[in-house]
Formats: C-alpha cells, sequence, structure tokens
C-alpha cells in the first residue's frame, strides 16, 4: 500500500499550530477520577456512538466510576471496547495484535468463531438510508493489502515524524484500514483503534487525552461526506 503524501502540506496548513496543544497541555480533570481511565472512557463511549449505540457518557461515567448498575446489554459493548483501549496501550501495534483487538472489541458483536478473522466473503457498507456507501476490498485481496498496510505502519513506526506527520498519517491508515474493511463487523471501531494506537506509539500515554472518536461522532456527517469523495468502489479509490 502506496503512502500518500499529496495532502500533508494541505494538513498542516489546515490544521495550524494549536491542535498540537492537546499533546502538550492537556486540560487538567476536575474530578477525583485516574486520567487514564477517564479518557478511555471517553474514547469508548463516542467510538460506541458512532456505531449507533444507544448509549451517554454521563451513565457510562456513573457505571464504571460510581459502580451504578445499569442492564448489561447497555455497557457491554462500550466495555468491549474499553478493554480494547486498554490492550493498546500495553501492548506494540502490530498485525496479530490488530487481530487480538478485534477480538476483544467484537466479543458481543460477533461469534467467537468470527473475532479477529479476515473476512473471505464480500463486504458492502450500508448507510442510514440504506444504499450502499461503499464496496469493501474484494475477498482475494484483504490479506494482500492489509499486509501491505502493516509493511507500511512498520515502515512509519520506524521514521522519526515530527508531530502533524503522526497526526496525518494516523488518520491516513484509519481510511486505508476501514476502505479495506478486513473484518465482519467492527471495523469502524478497529480503525478508530488503530488511529489511537499509532498515536500512542509515537507520543506514549499522553495520545489518550487525544479525543478523536469524540471529534468523528461530532463531525459524522463531515466524515462519511469525505469517505464519499474518494469513490464507491475500492478498486478505484482516489
Amino acid at each position: 500500500m502506496e503512502l500518500q503524501t499529496d495532502l500533508l502540506d494541505r494538513f498542516k496548513v489546515s490544521a495550524g499550530k494549536d491542535f498540537i496543544n492537546v499533546l502538550n497541555a492537556p486540560p487538567k480533570l476536575e474530578i477525583p477520577v485516574d486520567y487514564f481511565q477517564f479518557y478511555t472512557s471517553v474514547s469508548s463511549v463516542y467510538s460506541s456512538k458512532i456505531e449507533g449505540e444507544d448509549i451517554d457518557f454521563d451513565s457510562y461515567f456513573k457505571h464504571k466510576f460510581m459502580k451504578v448498575r445499569f442492564k448489561p446489554d447497555y455497557t457491554k459493548k462500550a466495555d468491549d471496547l474499553y478493554r480494547a483501549y486498554e490492550f493498546i496501550f500495553e501492548n506494540p501495534l502490530n498485525f496479530q495484535n490488530l487481530k487480538k483487538a478485534h477480538s476483544i472489541l467484537s466479543t458481543n458483536l460477533l461469534p467467537k468463531s468470527r473475532q479477529g478473522l479476515i473476512r473471505t466473503n464480500p463486504m458492502f457498507v450500508i448507510n442510514e438510508q440504506d444504499r450502499v456507501e461503499y464496496v469493501a476490498a474484494a475477498p482475494e485481496v484483504v490479506a494482500t493489502d492489509l499486509n501491505a498496510l502493516f509493511e507500511d505502519v512498520k515502515y512509519l513506526l520506524e521514521t522519526k515524524l515530527d508531530e502533524a506527520d503522526v497526526f496525518y498519517f494516523a488518520a491516513h491508515l484509519h481510511l486505508v484500514f476501514v476502505k479495506i474493511h478486513p473484518f465482519q463487523d467492527g471495523n469502524g471501531r478497529t480503525a478508530r483503534l488503530l488511529e489511537k494506537w499509532f498515536l500512542k506509539e509515537k507520543f506514549g500515554e499522553r495520545a489518550v487525552s487525544v479525543h478523536l472518536e469524540r471529534n468523528y461522532y461530532k463531525n459524522l456527517n463531515a466524515y462519511y461526506a469525505n469517505i464519499r469523495k474518494l469513490g464507491l468502489e475500492y478498486i478505484d479509490l482516489d
């Protein structure tokens, strides 16, 4: 998979320098809870909400930090994501670990036989209007393109990048992964996890405070609109 840098300069101009402050001066919590656990909870809730899960941060906060009991169905998928985020902050980013992370986050999404397993069937992504949003990679190229993607991951992890480069390539990896759509379900959750994982590999634990999941949720229409600009068919991606 060839790394695309055509938009890197434009990204740096449009992003400006202020966004780096998220890393260098993260907001202080005004509540007596663990910093890492708090931001992991934020990531888990908003990544779940993007997928249509009926959960809000206030309730999940009470569940996680105040031990308020809810029906298991209300929190279980966010809990699975929480465990997956814990996993990425304890393990290096590579293909085998990504499959393990998918197994964790898909505990209540897929049967065990499908968790962490690369699909061998065609895949279409359907939008809220029940129309095809895009056609994912054909089954015969999924494994090859995933391996190429993780060759890029390895190269980027071994390459010295400035902070803006890191954010750019983190989003780039997310985009390529979600277009391949290698699993039966949980691809969006895994793409966001991959993006955060790459940030963690480059920035360490301070990456936990980057609100990428919440930002995607708040700008979801723009996110899907920009994905559409790349084209419908995987083989014709621009």
